[in-house]
């Protein structure tokens, strides 16, 4: 099956307070639930979180899953953030696994200060988020705060999909809720949105059409609907701001 005619998938759970095993347990689990040809999508750091104090056993668990996840996206599309080492320090590094294998990497390259993430990991580069296409569909990747910036929102215009791993707090739920449903409207073009539904976070995750139409639900660990490419040709064309195409 191709992601032509896929299923989105948006993974939301909590996973601030469990151990690493825990957590890729219940994201197995959860992938498992999806159906082949899935494209899914976890939380940021939905293994870890942001474990300051334990961040090289992080890295080294991103390393030790690395050919299970493989495994996982056999027949499906997965995409998340791990904490990974390089000689240079530790990134927030975005992966997205299709049919068995990584298809794109790339760091987190903004970082949140209010987190101290900047203490931390290294930043990655802006100019490395930008398209990637898999089976004629064309996807973007904006990592939490990097969806705050609406410079970024400019370079990934033609993105088919747009994916947005977060980590967001409840005290600004609305600002990520409003931020992703604008972007769907701005690019016209479906968002799908993963974030924790812990004690302080904001949930919120969704999946928006290129309409700006919004499936949510806090408190579901899945969620799913399909991908429709007509949708996204119907917006551009009939509110032409240059990306309509033909093809």
């Amino acid at each position: 099956m191709t992601i032509s005619n896929s299923t989105l998938c948006a993974l939301q759970f909590a996973y601030e307070m469990q151990s690493f095993e825990e957590n890729f347990a219940t994201l197995r689990q959860l992938i498992e639930q999806t159906p082949q040809g899935a494209i899914v999508l976890a939380p940021e750091l939905c293994l870890s979180g942001y474990c300051y104090q334990n961040m090289d056993k992080a890295a080294l668990f991103s390393n030790a899953i690395m050919d299970e996840l493989k495994m996982l996206s056999l027949h499906k599309t997965i995409g998340l953030t791990l904490i990974e080492q390089t000689p240079q320090g530790f990134y927030n590094n975005f992966k997205l696994f299709h049919h068995g294998e990584v298809v794109l990497t790339r760091a987190k390259a903004k970082l949140f200060t209010l987190g101290e993430e900047n203490s931390y990991f290294q930043e990655g580069n802006t100019n490395e988020i930008t398209l990637i296409e898999i089976d004629g569909i064309k996807i973007a990747v904006l990592i939490c705060f990097e969806l705050r910036f609406t410079e970024l929102w400019k370079q990934i215009s033609g993105a088919d999909i747009v994916l947005i791993p977060a980590f967001w707090g409840r005290l600004r739920k609305m600002h990520f809720e409003i931020l992703s449903q604008a972007l769907a409207i701005t690019n016209q073009t479906w968002v799908v949105c993963a974030n924790s539904n812990g004690d302080e976070m904001a949930a919120g995750s969704s999946i928006i059409t290129p309409f700006g139409e919004a499936y949510r639900d806090d408190h579901q660990s899945l969620l799913m609907r399909t991908y429709d490419e007509k949708e996204t040709q119907k917006m551009r064309r009939y509110i032409d701001i240059g990306l309509y195409t033909n093809g």
